[in-house]
């Protein structure tokens, strides 16, 4: 039997129409290099993406091609999110914080034909330009200073569009509108292309009120970079309901952000753990330091992922009125595959096992499947115990990657992602990230948790970051190293260190024999702790 329902295609295309009519008058503001803040409406944004779209049709873009942009958090990045795509083409957003050589590789990797760039990061792309010919430059004066000759201005490229006679080009609804790069610390990084289908479904299922909870009148203050896995997706649902944007551009220092909730005051934010970390940090130093400075903004909800959130950062948050939703994920994911929220069956659970539950990295999203393999190849029960490699599918899972060859070390052989990441799954459903598969520590035959014993020394009150990695044992085959970085003006001996795991429950053996005092943890270009650096600071 033939359903009735209209077969149409689903799109993103769709979310930049509603916005334009139902939210013209909802707000998106966009923090300036010199802190001031610009103000937009969704019907000013809708047209001037109109018009980027058509300009980029006239510039002779055909359906398919990538037009790369490298770009802050800010109006001009949201408009060539869904301007990009609208022309048929294929945005890429490149990380800035990456080198010159590996923007110019990823480039090239990609076929980028047009780059959009920010005039105060043209600097960088000089360094770049070397390696990868862009046809066409459009600078986004940013700064507000004149665009330099050479280039071509990015007002003055889409005053010559026209937004009312433009057409979004057909497309299917499993055509790509975004290719991201991951992060590429074991190897060269790799292209995952989105499509409407899987943006749409991803959007959908994140916006969900386990999830986001997202609103038409809440404020979003996205500090991830939309660089960085779209932003976890959270502009496509912002403009989906309307809600009111809030972008802090380059300024993403404590007091920067701080300052900006002042001005602002978010009801949701999202942003990585180390940002977050000095954010609590430099607020609670001021309740002494500078009384009355600041207040964090009341019932404010934050994402937090891209790396584990130690339970010390939860209750942090949560002293001040401000709940932590913790999420995993990676590029290859959309990225969001698990949430960690509240369930029904924990209504009266008490106050430690809510902490201990949220920092967990949640529970298996709607449309996503998971299960986790063992060593030896079998499926693992959900008993809270068993480990595991997570290993995921779905809509909006990617499959392939671009223009790389399926291979068995990324993809099984029965079509499932193979993320690295190693885990275990209670009965509930939440899952608990153990480490990644290369930074597991085998010591005597039993494994250690690097992350386990991470969250737990960041509990400690003098720590204020540890990282820890596996060193070579003669005896024990490994044996983990602890990098600790403490708080300003204080310190803790091995020892004390070590009481305190063994009081949060980890035996002597799982302890530590070596610590490594570091002024900060190297990290990757998405914030995440770079443990081959560590590897290579202390080989032994």
């Amino acid at each position: 039997m033939k359903t009735t329902m209209m077969d149409q295609a689903l799109s993103i295309n769709h979310f930049l129409d509603r916005a334009g009519t139902l939210f013209k008058h909802n707000e998106i503001v966009s923090r300036l290099p010199d802190k001031t803040l610009v103000r937009h409406s969704y019907g000013q944004w809708h047209r001037r993406t109109l018009s980027l779209a058509s300009a980029l049709q006239r510039a002779g873009l055909q359906k398919g091609d990538r037009v790369a942009t490298l770009c802050w958090n800010h109006h001009m990045h949201l408009e060539a999110y869904f301007g990009i795509p609208a022309a048929g083409g294929v945005m890429h957003t490149l990380n800035l914080r990456l080198s010159a050589e590996e923007l110019g590789w990823i480039a090239a990797d990609a076929k980028d034909r047009i780059l959009i760039v920010d005039d105060v990061l043209l600097p960088l792309y000089l360094q770049m330009a070397a390696l990868h010919a862009f046809e066409r430059v459009i600078v986004f004066p940013f700064s507000g200073a004149p665009v330099p000759p050479e280039f071509t201005s990015y007002e003055a490229f889409i005053a010559e569009g026209d937004a009312d006679g433009f057409t979004p080009v057909p497309h299917g609804e499993d055509e790509a509108i975004a290719i991201c790069y991951t992060s590429g610390t074991t190897g060269r990084p790799k292209g995952v292309a989105y499509s409407h289908r899987s943006t749409v479904l991803h959007t959908l299922v994140g916006c969900l009120g386990d999830h986001w909870g997202l609103r038409g009148i809440d404020v979003v203050m996205p500090v991830t970079p939309m660089f960085h896995a779209n932003s976890w997706g959270m502009p496509y649902g912002a403009v989906m309901v309307g809600a009111k944007l809030v972008f802090p551009g380059p300024h993403l220092h404590a007091d920067d952000l701080l300052d900006l909730m002042q001005l602002e005051p978010p009801t949701l934010s999202l942003g990585v753990p180390t940002i977050w970390m000095s954010l609590i940090q430099t607020y609670e130093r001021s309740l002494t330091e500078h009384p009355g400075r600041w207040k964090l903004p009341a019932g404010m909800r934050s994402l937090v992922g891209g790396a584990a959130v130690p339970e010390s950062l939860i209750r942090a948050f949560d002293a001040h009125g401000i709940w932590i939703m913790q999420g995993w994920g990676m590029t290859e994911t959309s990225p969001i595959a698990t949430i960690s929220y509240a369930r029904a069956e924990l209504k009266d659970a008490s106050a430690e096992e809510r902490y201990r539950r949220a920092a967990m990295a949640g529970v298996i999203a709607p449309l996503v499947e998971l299960r986790l393999k063992t060593e030896e190849g079998l499926i693992a029960p959900w008993d809270g115990q068993t480990m595991g490699e997570v290993q995921v599918r779905g809509p909006f899972i990617t499959g392939s990657y671009h223009e790389v060859p399926v291979t068995e070390d990324k993809f099984t052989a029965d079509g499932w992602l193979r993320t690295g990441d190693v885990a275990t799954l209670d009965d509930l459903g939440f899952l608990r990230i153990t480490d990644r598969t290369k930074d597991l520590i085998k010591s005597g035959g039993e494994w250690i948790s690097s992350v386990d014993v991470e969250n737990a020394l960041m509990a400690h009150p003098a720590v204020a970051e540890a990282a820890v990695i596996a060193i070579p044992d003669e005896k024990w085959s490994e044996r983990p190293l602890a990098c600790v970085v403490f708080k300003p003006g204080q310190n803790a001996p091995a020892e004390a260190l070590n009481a305190h795991l063994i009081s949060h429950g980890f035996a002597k053996w799982q302890c530590p024999e070596r610590y490594e005092v570091i002024a900060a943890v190297p990290r990757t270009s998405t914030g995440k702790f770079w443990k081959l650096k560590l590897r290579e600071m202390f080989p032994r």
